[in-house]
């Protein structure tokens, strides 16, 4: 499977341009994931030395990325080629509901993996959750 993963508010906590500190379990999933198969594209608003910053961040954390705001390592931008990434999933803090946390997304994406005696013995990690509205509020 092809995921597409944000950068700000996802990987890190949000703090643009500035790196934030790192969601809790985002590099043992992502290093998960990437053991399971998974092509990860590193899908970010970020360019320049920006993103530069992010992808190092990343690699030093352990992840190293199939592609960067690219479908593929060898895709040449230019202004003819969308900036949509081709993915079969999209990790984002920008999705309806906001972001959940990593742990969930895991489970998420390998509920065979979970019995009932496993997650009854799982902490649930408390989320932040907004409205529409207060997101809104918060630009």
């Amino acid at each position: 499977m092809t995921i597409a993963v944000d950068f700000d508010g996802t990987i890190v906590d949000h703090e643009y341009p500035e790196i934030g500190k790192p969601k809790l379990f985002v590099f043992e999933t992502l290093k998960a994931l990437q053991e399971k198969g998974h092509q990860l594209i590193l899908w970010t608003y970020r360019a320049g030395k920006e993103l530069d910053e992010a992808v190092e961040y990343c690699r030093k954390n352990g992840i190293e990325f199939y592609a960067v705001n690219k479908n593929y390592p060898e895709e040449i931008y230019d202004d003819s080629i969308s900036r949509k990434i081709i993915a079969d999933i999209y990790i984002d803090d920008r999705n309806v509901g906001g972001f959940v946390n990593w742990s969930e997304i895991w489970q998420m994406l390998n509920p065979d993996l979970f019995d009932n005696n496993v997650k009854s013995q799982m902490k649930k990690i408390p989320v932040e959750r907004k409205s529409f509205w207060q997101k809104l509020k918060r630009n």
